[in-house]
């Protein structure tokens, strides 16, 4: 590999590279470094929880700093070996998006639905979201499957490869480490409701791009770009988060089919608006086509942000 590889080259063949992987093998069964960031968290959590935002803004500085921070001094460790370089750009990759874990999760949910096997989709409905799934029916199970391919395309997948292109390997492990704590403390729990403040507001900042870009290459890719568009003007911001409004529509009209609606979470039964409302009932065939769409959704990410820093190398190359 020659010794003058860009930084975008890095990131390009690097980012190319773990999402390879990632198709060819998923998350590994255990010692996933995503799960171990979260046991670090949760033990940092017991020594710092107080009813309080400024120890949970803390709480967070510490977690997601110290995991941009990893890889600072990953990245400078290898800065002269472009090779290494690559390599370890590739492992960040592999070990931040989730893309090939989230369609098989999602097919093997729809297979037991097909089937007509509701026991085992409720079994494995946990793995892919946080509604009780023994308030759900079947055509319900499909919906909110549908709904988490949207969202976790965003959230494990297009907005780690943004962060990877704006800011390399510090980028991708700080943006993982942000949404996995939004995912342990950012909820309103009554533990969490302070302390899981800043988390939580700093989720939706740094997933506001990613959401975004998702929703227009979701668009793009889906078959019925007009009706994705139309989906996302009209519906997005009746969506309680700022992130998975735009997301869910995009895919609610690409897909043709409505989402939102009624769900529960732990009990507690939430009426969220409609999206697409011209669109039919979510069906089971429908869990494959969001998964399909997912993976146009990802390679198209890859092009988007390797365009977006050779675009960015050529007008530093001519502004000086």
């Amino acid at each position: 590999m020659p010794g003058r590889l860009s930084t975008t080259g890095v990131f390009a063949c690097g980012a190319a590279a773990g999402l390879a992987v990632d198709l060819l093998v998923g998350d590994p069964r255990r010692g996933h470094p995503v799960a171990a960031f979260g046991r670090t968290a949760a033990a940092v959590e017991t020594r710092l929880h107080h009813d309080h935002r400024g120890w949970g803004a803390l709480h967070t500085a510490v977690c997601a700093g110290s995991a941009a921070a990893l890889g600072a001094l990953a990245t400078r460790t290898v800065r002269n070996r472009p090779a290494a370089a690559v390599a370890l750009t590739a492992a960040a990759v592999w070990a931040v998006v989730g893309g090939t874990t989230l369609g098989r999760e999602a097919r093997a949910i729809g297979g037991a639905l097909a089937a007509g096997d509701l026991d085992v989709a409720r079994e494995r409905l946990p793995h892919l979201c946080g509604r009780d799934p023994h308030s759900l029916d079947g055509p319900a199970m499909a919906r909110a499957v549908v709904e988490s391919v949207a969202e976790n395309t965003s959230d494990a997948v297009v907005g780690a490869l943004f962060w990877g292109a704006v800011a390399g390997v510090p980028g991708l492990l700080g943006f993982r480490a942000v949404n996995t704590l939004d995912a342990m403390v950012g909820h309103k729990s009554p533990r969490h409701r302070r302390f899981g403040w800043a988390s939580a507001r700093l989720d939706d900042l740094a997933g506001w791009p990613g959401a975004r870009l998702t929703a227009a290459l979701a668009t793009v890719a889906g078959g019925n770009p007009r009706g994705a568009a139309r989906a996302w003007r009209a519906d997005a911001s009746q969506h309680p988060s700022p992130n998975a409004g735009p997301v869910e529509a995009s895919f609610a009209g690409a897909l043709g089919v409505r989402l939102g609606g009624t769900l529960s979470y732990g009990g507690r039964v939430e009426h969220r608006p409609v999206l697409n409302g011209a669109g039919r009932a979510v069906e089971v065939a429908d869990i494959d086509r969001a998964v399909r769409l997912s993976r146009r959704v990802t390679w198209l990410t890859l092009a988007v942000c390797v365009g977006g820093r050779i675009l960015t190398d050529s007008v530093k190359r001519r502004t000086k």
